[in-house]
């Protein structure tokens, strides 16, 4: 058996050199001084290997004649410890390969060494299982130093790893029963896969390491097989309380429930000795900085590094932040993101269908053209089967790769695929790559279908333990978010009953009991559950993503539970646009149904299908296919196409617009790559009324608001009249910003209406809006400026006071304006200018300053002052008046010059 080795600590330090701190120690018992010498000095032991231990061409031992390793032992895996006696096994160097019974090329790879393909070496079956071992050895002192070993393997068809009798990789491994060694495993991908895994130094010791593989054929007529070790190197540890400096990878964002307030974040551990995790928040504008601790969400596919999750709440909407993810002394770099502000209609997502394939060639250049092209874009929106085989590392690095940058400042919302259970049934590494919110599927969310968990018979109880372990095991796979207008729904399409079925599940008999039907039971759980929540749905627009479409568009695909229970909820709510993937197609279109009269005009959801991967599928016949059969028409079709969609989201519209990234020899178009492959705009005013529109065609006016003047007198009135609203409907009126009843409006048969408004006399001065509330409890408004209200007596003093201090103060003119300043003409402005034909006179007393004359009081309510003052039947006897008072003060003060002159 391997040697045993004690705990290291939780960094993996580097261990001390403990000979020198024995020999002063040894000093110090002993009360005297010892000068080491070299000869008397510990040595130092030897650095961890640089260069691979394991490479191509490196010499196995194996086993390829269809017998048992095991040799009848009562311990399985008895031939992969390093006590196992393999001198029997051939040798050879890798690789390791068979194509249809000859040394050729498997796939891009040549092997090296011939496998036997048949049990009989003629013909099937073929050979089931193929055993494969090695070793290296390393000198004394060196395990100890190593935090970790790395490894990248290839394979045809399923793979495992154990090093020294240790299990620390494996792949495509569903099929796999721990039962025998000879059995078909695996699943048939087509060329080989390639895959990297890490394992803890603690299993590596001093001396002779053993390294066993166990390579699976899929089935008993399968035309190939491979293997090879491509490389495997060592980590080398830190120093003593040192954490090893190796930054986070995987950082990504996904939103919460409440994405305005909080942000959640997820990465993987640097190294496998990162035990902790963190993330440092901080606004970019300034302020403290906050440390909040991760959890630990898992270590998975034979990768010992943590991956970590976070969720920081309390945050500010619409505000900028900085923040990097790790730990002290191993920190990410810093990144930025803003949290989504509740007034913003205006932002873009992108849609991506399958990446799957071409993970490190087509993806990353498909997220490249996307980003470039959607500035404004708030996150992603991904259809499921992001990998090939969920228990592959490699494919999990290329697609992080891919989205490094996106992913790090803007929000991923994905879907799982078929391909996220494949060679992972329990979602393990989807858990542990992705932090999202906790809405999932409930007993008390799942309406009147929760009613069958209630009781205490057989089928209740099953039923009761299929809606509990969904309620846990379902979480973070069906969930929503709300990001400003937009509500984000993410259903679970694949029924696979692994990850469906609870542990201990309640025996049952009978066509009743729910374990007959699961597939359809958890497709209508979560109809159900979508059915609740578009009820209380507080956005404006609800976009739907799953995997498998409802409508298919390659060959020979097809889901009808899908599309007979989901459907009718999407068509019940009007959900905007339904975003799918699986067909490695493009297809997009409408319900017959939500046809109108004029062509290119439907009223009802969009139904999408993309690929945004390497991987590409035949279409389905034009004339007879899953959309012909169902009542639905595609607008667009292709195949050979690779796309990337962005959605631009504005306060009355969606608009979609796809465009190809990359496309085959085959492909069903003529455009280019980066041109505008489809589009079309989805309308809906707040009237509730929704119009989907191709290219082209008019798109009808809605409702619109409009006031007979936009600025009014307090106390005053204002006509409110509106077009394209719902036919006799009725319509709350208020003033804002503090609401006030104003009344209400009828709406006639033509969608018009119009209104009076008397707006309240002590309205304060400023900025105003006048505010409908639809029967909708949608709301439309218009603004509306409000001045204060005149005092009509006010005014008259403020005359008389002008009059009289232009009399007093011997003005020249016989008219005084507002402000106190005087005209010789009978007209005068409202801000006291002069009228043409006088000059200006002096100005005025206090009093009529600081009171609003005549003209100033007809200019605040919209009239005329110089019109009314020349209207002539009102100022005639007020001027002959004028005249005498004038003639008789000049009779007065020629009487009193006279007398003055006469006492002289």
């Amino acid at each position: 058996m391997p040697e045993s080795h004690p705990a290291r600590s939780a960094t993996l330090a580097r261990p001390t050199k403990r000979g020198a701190f024995a020999l002063a120690l040894a000093a110090l018992i002993g009360g005297g001084v010892v000068i080491p010498t070299a000869a008397s000095a510990a040595p130092e032991a030897p650095a961890v290997p640089a260069a691979p231990l394991i490479s191509t061409g490196t010499t196995w031992k194996y086993l390829d004649d269809n017998t048992d390793p095991a040799r009848g032992d009562a311990a399985l895996r008895v031939w992969t410890t390093p006590e196992y006696d393999d001198s029997t096994w051939q040798t050879a160097p890798s690789g390791f390969g068979v194509k249809s019974n000859k040394l050729a090329p498997v796939g891009p790879l040549t092997p090296a060494t011939k496998l036997r393909h048949y049990i009989d070496d003629t013909a099937a079956p073929t050979v089931p299982t193929y055993f494969f071992r090695t070793t290296f050895d390393l000198e004394a002192g060196v395990a100890e130093q190593v935090a970790s070993l790395s490894s990248t393997v290839s394979y045809d068809d399923a793979l495992v790893v154990w090093v020294n009798g240790q299990k620390v990789a494996s792949y495509e491994d569903a099929r796999i029963t721990e039962t025998t060694n000879l059995e078909y495993a695996g699943s048939s991908n087509g060329d080989p896969l390639t895959s990297s895994f890490s394992a803890n130094g603690d299993l590596l010791h001093d001396g002779t390491n053993t390294v066993a593989v166990a390579l699976y054929q899929d089935r008993d007529t399968s035309s190939d097989a491979y293997f090879d070790m491509s490389s495997l190197t060592l980590n080398a540890a830190g120093e003593p309380g040192e954490v090893v400096g190796a930054p986070p990878s995987r950082v990504i964002l996904t939103p919460t429930e409440t994405p305005e307030t909080s942000q959640s974040f997820s990465w993987q551990a640097g190294d496998p000795s990162h035990s902790t995790g963190q993330v440092e928040i901080a606004p970019v504008a300034g302020g403290g900085a906050q440390v909040v601790d991760a959890y630990a969400a898992g270590v998975v596919n034979g990768n010992p590094k943590q991956h970590f999750s976070a969720t920081v709440g309390g945050l500010a909407p619409a505000t900028e932040y900085r923040y990097r993810v790790g730990l002290p002394g191993s920190w990410s770099e810093w990144f930025t993101f803003e949290t989504a502000d509740p007034q913003e209609s205006d932002f873009q997502f992108i849609y991506y269908g399958d990446a799957q394939i071409g993970l490190d060639t087509t993806w990353p250049e498909v997220v490249r053209q996307a980003e470039e092209r959607a500035t404004n874009s708030i996150g992603s929106v991904h259809a499921g089967d992001l990998i090939d085989s969920a228990s592959n590392e490699t494919q999990w690095v290329n697609w992080f790769t891919g989205m490094e940058r996106s992913a790090a400042t803007t929000n991923v919302m994905a879907a799982p695929g078929n391909h996220e259970y494949s060679g992972d049934k329990l979602l393990s590494s989807w858990k542990a790559n992705f932090e999202y919110p906790l809405n999932n599927p409930r007993r008390d969310s799942i309406g009147e279908l929760a009613a069958l968990a209630e009781g205490d018979t057989e089928v209740a109880r099953q039923y009761a333990a299929y809606f509990d372990h969904w309620s846990e095991f379902a979480a973070e796979t069906v969930y929503y978010t709300d990001y400003q207008s937009v509500r984000f729904i993410t259903l679970n399409a694949t029924r696979d009953t692994t990850f469906l079925t609870p542990n201990g599940l309640p025996a049952c008999t009978g066509t009743e009991c729910p374990s007959g039907k699961v597939a359809e039971l958890w497709t209508k759980y979560q109809a159900a559950w979508l059915d609740f929540i578009l009820q209380q749905s507080p956005s404006k627009w609800n976009v739907v993503t799953f995997h498998q479409p409802v409508y298919s568009a390659s060959a020979g695909r097809d889901e009808p539970i899908l599309r007979d229970l989901w459907v009718p909820v999407f068509e019940k709510y009007n959900i905007d646009l339904v975003m799918m993937g699986h067909d490695h197609t493009y297809a997009r279109g409408f319900k017959n149904s939500d046809a109108t009269e004029t062509t290119g005009m439907t009223t009802g959801p969009v139904y999408a299908v993309s690929n945004s991967g390497a991987k590409h599928y035949d279409l389905a016949d034009a004339q007879d296919n899953v959309w012909t059969r169902n009542g639905a028409t595609q607008v667009l079709r292709g195949e050979g196409v690779t796309t990337y969609q962005v959605v631009d989201v504005s306060k009355d519209q969606l608009v979609y617009r796809s465009y190809l990234a990359e496309k085959t020899a085959g492909a069903t178009t003529d455009k280019a790559v980066g041109d505008l492959y489809d589009e079309v705009t989805i309308t809906k005013y707040a009237t509730g009324e929704k119009w989907v529109t191709e290219p082209g065609v008019e798109i009808p006016a809605g409702p619109e608001l409009q006031l007979d003047a936009t600025q009014v007198e307090a106390g005053s009135q204002v006509v409110l009249s509106g077009t394209g609203f719902s036919a006799d409907s009725q319509l709350a009126v208020e003033l804002h910003s503090d609401p006030v009843a104003l009344g209400e409006a009828t709406v006639g048969a033509d969608g018009t209406f119009s209104k009076p408004l008397e707006i309240p006399a002590d309205t304060e001065a400023g900025e105003h809006s006048i505010v409908v509330t639809l029967a909708n409890g949608q709301q439309l408004s218009t603004p509306l400026t409000v001045t204060a209200a005149v005092d009509p007596g006010a005014s008259a003093e403020g005359s008389a006071a002008a009059e009289g201090t232009a009399g007093s103060e011997g003005a020249a003119g016989a008219g005084a304006t507002a402000d106190g300043a005087t005209s010789a003409g009978a007209s005068a402005s409202a801000d006291g200018s002069t009228g043409a034909s006088g000059a200006s006179g002096a100005s005025g007393g206090s009093d009529a300053a600081a009171k609003p004359g005549t003209a100033a009081v007809d200019a605040a309510r919209g009239t005329d002052s110089a019109a009314l003052a020349s209207t002539g039947s009102d100022v005639v006897p007020f001027a002959i008046m004028g005249a005498g008072l004038l003639a008789a003060g000049l009779v007065i003060m020629v009487g009193r010059r006279r007398a003055a002159a006469r006492v002289r």
